[in-house]
């Protein structure tokens, strides 16, 4: 969840949440065929075709020349490439799976690295963005569309997809990636890294939870992890803004409703005085009740409608069992209402069903009709078909702590699609199997970025190196990516992140501010001085922060 500007859109980062599993007999694919020869007589991908991977048949192996490459479909180019080999395969776990996946591998300058990156959304095509920022910084590099293509929404018969989607295509695509890799460069990697956010924080998740021998380090941003209740909690917002007549909610209204959260809490729950975001919005105590009601609908700007109200008392609530009140999901982050992705984007008919509602489809059929959703029965339904395959829920990590994993998550405290207080409660469950925070963080991290929105963007902080470009200093303290590997070759645990709020949220307009952000459960808090410099804050818990987490039958 196309060549995606991170810090402007999240929209299409996002559209992606599911994981399904399935066991199945292997067969090998060979298919030899042409590749584009090339002048560089150190380039010989071309000799990739002619071997043969387990289930997997090569329908590209090509030397591109550095400079610009325009992948099929694309409207653009992507430039500034170094020459590499292009490796696209089809793989075949089962008669049913078609799982494309492209590995770019650099002809010079190789890092001696394996890179997997994830997808966002329902997936359906190659990140050919993340394959070349991976390819930039020397990585071989893989991506797969998940097994989903042409879309999520057209595979509703196809239940061995959703298996692939949930955690089968991204194992698959380790697998051969690095068997491409090796005999690419007739050697072995030294390390192997996967990076992914939204979606592709789940992939990280499921893989450091089902495989974790495939991968040394993982950074896992804004993971749509606890998958079907994630898309329930969309769901409910669509409901209760579209089903009774008038409670949808104008822009103007949902930036009254963040105006008058920031009011509140803004610069007081450890940010700096003028912060338009919140650094811990569990420790926000905003009484939605406080917003204004009119006596009338003839004011559209300064107060809400009584139905209008009434939405947005149930979308702080959150969705829950209407027989037994258990919570099924959290609700989106206080101060993120009009985030990208945020209301306005889940509330649309235009939007939220196409990209959203997928593996409802997938359950009930094309026909899903969400005014008849059941949050009891029709939810148990749908766990018990896609929970046990799309919910990356497992918070025993023990395998890979035993074999000297190591993680990196990060979220952002403005993401309405992805809130922030789902990865922090699945970390809590984490130190709760662990026996405690010393024992997570020997190898695992947590880092909050306040203000950022889904996977970059967002008011605040937006920007940590996450997306692999060469925005920030690569270095230990500015670039998560560069954190892990230290964390994972020099035993070096990061201990602070100084992350950057760019102007416009794009590294082309110049900073804005740079803030440190600390291991959770510790949160950057302003101490004195230039609130645009890092020095001015320093690591503290705030006390009485807290989350609305799911009840225990919602975490599986």
């Amino acid at each position: 969840m196309f060549k995606f500007n991170p810090f402007r859109s999240s929209l299409l980062l996002f559209l992606a949440i599911n994981l399904f599993p399935v066991f199945c007999s292997r067969i090998t694919f060979a298919q030899q065929i042409p590749s584009i020869s090339s002048k560089d007589p150190d380039c010989h991908c071309q000799d990739l075709a002619k071997q043969a991977f387990p289930d997997a048949i090569i329908t590209a192996a090509e030397c591109v020349a550095s400079g610009s490459f325009t992948p099929k479909g694309a409207s653009a180019p992507i430039t500034d490439l170094p020459a590499f080999c292009r490796v696209a395969a089809t793989l075949k776990p089962t008669s049913d799976s078609n799982i494309r996946i492209e590995v770019w591998l650099p002809e010079k300058g190789w890092n001696g690295r394996f890179l997997g990156t994830g997808n966002g959304g329902g997936a359906g095509a190659i990140g050919y963005g993340v394959l070349a920022n991976g390819l930039k910084r020397g990585f071989a590099t893989a991506n797969t569309d998940m097994g989903t293509s042409p879309g999520a929404n057209e595979i509703i018969d196809h239940p061995e997809r959703w298996t692939d989607f949930g955690y089968r295509a991204t194992h698959e695509m380790t697998v051969i990636g690095k068997e491409i890799t090796k005999a690419y460069y007739k050697k072995s990697f030294h390390h192997a890294y996967f990076a992914g956010c939204s979606t592709g924080g789940q992939q990280a998740l499921m893989e450091a939870q089902r495989y974790p021998g495939d991968y040394n380090g993982i950074l896992a941003g804004a993971p749509a992890n606890n998958r079907t209740h994630l898309h329930t909690g969309f769901v409910w917002n669509y409901k209760v803004t579209n089903q009774i007549p008038g409670s949808f909610l104008p822009k103007e209204k949902i930036d009254l409703i963040t105006n008058a959260v920031l009011k509140a809490c803004g610069g007081k729950d450890g940010g700096a005085p003028g912060d338009n975001f919140l650094t811990d919005p569990g420790a926000c105590n905003f009484d939605p009740k406080t917003l204004p009601v009119c006596a009338d609908a003839t004011d559209q700007k300064s107060c809400l409608t009584q139905t209008q109200f009434t939405a947005i008392l149930q979308i702080y609530a959150g969705p829950k069992n209407p027989r037994t009140g258990e919570r099924i999901y959290t609700p989106l982050p206080m101060g993120s209402e009009n985030s990208a992705l945020g209301l306005d984007y889940q509330q649309n008919p235009n939007q939220a069903p196409s990209a959203l509602f997928y593996q409802y489809k997938w359950v009930s059929g094309p026909q899903f009709d969400y005014s008849t959703f059941n949050f009891d029965s029709d939810q148990r339904r749908m766990d018990s078909i896609l929970a046990p395959i799309l919910n990356a829920n497992n918070p025993d990590l023990a395998l890979l702590k035993k074999r000297g994993g190591k993680i990196l998550m990060y979220a952002g405290t403005a993401d309405p699609l992805v809130p922030y207080q789902d990865a922090a409660y699945y970390y809590d469950r984490v130190m709760e199997k662990q026996g405690g925070l010393k024992q997570t963080q020997n190898f695992f991290r947590f880092f909050l970025l306040p203000g950022m929105a889904h996977c970059g963007g967002g008011p605040g902080l937006n920007d940590c190196g996450q997306h692999l470009t060469f925005s920030v200093p690569r270095d230990g303290e500015h670039d998560v990516m560069t954190a892990l590997i230290n964390w994972v070759e020099k035993g070096t645990a990061p201990e602070k992140i100084i992350a950057t709020a760019f102007k416009g949220a794009d590294s082309k307009n110049g900073i804005r501010f740079q803030r440190p952000v600390f291991p959770y459960p510790k949160f950057p808090k302003y101490v004195s001085g230039d609130v645009n410099l890092p020095s001015s804050f320093k690591a503290a818990q705030n006390r009485n922060s807290h989350i609305l987490a799911p009840a225990d039958k919602y975490l599986r």
